[in-house]
């Protein structure tokens, strides 16, 4: 077996259920976006969504409408 599947491996049995659920779904997603020969140019969804919950798009300054005379 190769290093990274041994590590990888031992790693899943040794964190909690959470964590080694949510690595197995990236993984996933992962060897699928490499099956598909995409790797390079993908996202993960959940990267991306990691990415979009951390930015919030702040909104446009106020224009104050004062008379000019």
């Amino acid at each position: 077996m190769d290093a990274l599947a041994e590590k990888l491996d031992t790693r899943l049995r040794e964190w909690n259920p959470e964590t080694a659920a949510q690595a197995r779904e990236r993984i996933a997603e992962i060897i699928e976006l490499a099956d598909q020969d995409v790797l390079d140019i993908a996202w993960s969804r959940a990267a991306e969504q990691e990415v979009q919950k951390g930015h919030t798009v702040p909104s446009p300054p106020r224009i104050s409408q004062e008379s000019s005379t």
